[in-house]
């Protein structure tokens, strides 16, 4: 097992900035995936781990040994590609066996005729073979041994993508988008299986991806990355629940953050489509700044008042748990999203108005340059809803 340090790393594509000074440590036996958009740099940052890019600047350093220097297969580290690249014509067997034929048998050893021969081969194959029974049973799939990817579900091949990193007992595990090419209820078992593994196994995996549902609910730390940039690196619950940056708050939750345009008051408040949220003293009258509420941040107001914010409904959308209304609000770029119970679904209707309300706890406020603004310290407004 390894920690993973990075200092400053910077990959340069001609003039296109892919990473742009990333500084990151990542613990031994830590979960931590990279999420973002396409294009953020996270799969480079991946590569330039693994030692199959190099960084234009930076430092690598693995196990507290710097890496640079060292080529992929030198730095202990095992890979998990999103297209699996398993060899079509070789069993599920031979693919996994593959890094271990490679390290353990002489060039000459691996010929398909002569190789067998040659002293010590039969007991290397045999001591290969014994290793790739002990993963595959591990991983389900010793049944599957003697099939070709060909003959292979999607989810069978990537467990023989994951059994081929495994044999290596790498200090390292990096998994580059493997559950994209799987359909929904498929991913959600992998994601299962592959948080299990980690526990299992105690090694280090540093995973990307640009799914957020991925992010959250199998990682000890997320780390979100923009435009090449490192914008917060947290446990999954903090970066939900505490973003730093707009950017973090408007790519992590599904449904999205609702963002509305505000302006600070003299009195600590904060004005917003009506309503007179309280806000951090320390703003600056007058100074705008975003608004953002989690739907489930929201309640439903019985009456309009001074601190609801008043909308008319556009869309209902009832997913048996929860309950989503969209809001049309006068002079808003995007409607609101509120979540509430699915008992209210027979109380709510197209085209009338709704007023809603939110609580301190559950407002986030962003400046002029996106950065989150500390919390207030002030009583939460309590929420009125429906008897």
């Amino acid at each position: 097992m390894a920690g993973v340090s990075l200092h400053s790393i910077t990959k340069r594509f001609g003039d296109a900035v892919a990473v742009d000074g990333v500084s990151l440590d990542i613990r031994d036996g830590e979960f931590l995936t990279l999420v973002g958009p396409s294009g953020c740099g996270k799969s480079t940052l991946l590569r330039i781990i693994a030692g199959l890019e190099g960084q234009t600047s930076g430092l690598v350093s693995i196990g507290g040994m710097p890496v640079d220097a060292l080529r992929p297969k030198q730095r202990d580290v095992a890979m998990v590609f999103q297209s699996y690249a398993l060899y079509p014509y070789m069993t599920a067997a031979q693919n996994m066996a593959l890094p271990l034929v490679m390290r353990r048998l002489s060039r000459w050893q691996r010929l398909p005729l002569l190789g067998r021969m040659l002293p010590g081969t039969k007991a290397s194959r045999r001591a290969i073979d014994g290793d790739v029974k002990v993963v595959a049973e591990t991983l389900d799939i010793a049944h599957l041994m003697h099939r070709k990817p060909g003959q292979l579900s999607g989810g069978q091949r990537q467990r023989v993508a994951v059994g081929r990193a495994m044999v290596r007992h790498p200090a390292v595990f990096l998994m580059d988008e493997p559950l994209s090419n799987l359909d929904a209820k498929l991913r959600v078992q992998m994601r299962a299986e592959i948080a299990e593994l980690h526990r299992r196994l105690g090694v280090t995996f540093i995973y990307v991806t640009h799914d957020q549902a991925e992010a959250m609910t199998m990682s000890d730390r997320v780390a979100v990355m923009r435009d090449g940039l490192l914008l917060q690196v947290a446990a999954p619950q903090d970066i939900y629940a505490h973003p730093a940056d707009i950017r973090v708050a408007s790519f992590i939750g599904s449904p999205r953050i609702n963002c509305l345009a505000g302006t600070a008051r003299s009195d600590g408040a904060v004005d917003v489509h009506g309503a007179t949220l309280p806000g951090p003293p320390a703003l600056p009258a007058g100074s705008s700044v975003t608004v953002g509420v989690r739907p489930e941040g929201f309640a439903i107001a019985e009456n309009s008042g001074p601190e609801t914010i008043t909308g008319r409904i556009r869309t209902i959308e009832h997913l048996g748990s929860d309950l989503f209304v969209h809001l049309d609000l006068p002079a808003a770029g995007e409607p609101v999203i509120v979540r509430t119970e699915p008992g209210m679904h027979s109380r709510l209707h197209h085209g009338e108005e709704l007023h809603i309300s939110a609580a301190t706890g559950g407002v986030l406020l962003f400046d002029g340059d996106g950065r989150r603004v500390s919390p207030p310290a002030a009583t939460a407004v309590p929420l009125r809803s429906f008897a």
